[in-house]
């Protein structure tokens, strides 16, 4: 491990802690309600419903879009990363959904709508969603993360709460582990 790792994941650690913390801390000195903000965990039926269909309208064509992918673009398709690796994914995976969406989809989101209306709010959440993931890994297959993120504001704003956008996310990365192309 050098020390470019060490700051690389301090800085990491950091990002993180600010985007989960960092929404309930503001309403709390601002003496704002967190449920104004969607920073309640609760997912009833229709928010079920909606998970399970948003996710089926999203990930199997993109599973075939990812199978057939063009070799010629140089990425390739489905991946087989060793038990260990996938474990590591899919545990930073799901531990990103918990960390980015109350940032995102909770305070930014939520604070967008107030001030531009709901539409130009999750639009412009998603693109600056999208952007955060330069940062993780520069390429432009990142910017794709724009289109779940459109998703992702769409349950948060329809059921009030970030636990289905959560729940989406935290499930997209967990398909992203063997079906994203690769770069």
């Amino acid at each position: 491990m050098t020390i470019s790792d060490v700051i690389k994941g301090l800085v990491g650690f950091a990002a993180a802690a600010f985007m989960l913390y960092f929404p309930y801390v503001w309403c709390s000195r601002r003496g704002r309600n967190e449920f104004d903000y969607g920073l309640r965990w609760f997912m009833g039926p229709a928010a079920c419903r909606d998970v399970v269909l948003a996710l089926l309208l999203t990930l199997v064509p993109l599973t075939w879009v990812s199978y057939n992918w063009p070799r010629s673009l140089g990425v390739g398709g489905p991946f087989s990363p060793s038990l260990m690796s996938a474990l590591n994914m899919l545990g930073g995976g799901v531990a990103a959904a918990f960390v980015e969406e109350p940032f995102f989809r909770g305070f930014l989101q939520s604070t967008l709508v107030k001030k531009l209306g709901a539409p130009l709010a999750i639009v412009l959440t998603s693109a600056l969603f999208a952007l955060s993931h330069l940062f993780v890994a520069p390429s432009w297959l990142r910017l794709a993360t724009f289109f779940p993120g459109l998703v992702m504001g769409f349950l948060r704003y329809r059921h009030g709460s970030i636990m289905p956008s959560v729940i989406y996310h935290a499930l997209c990365n967990v398909w992203a582990v063997w079906w994203m192309p690769r770069v």
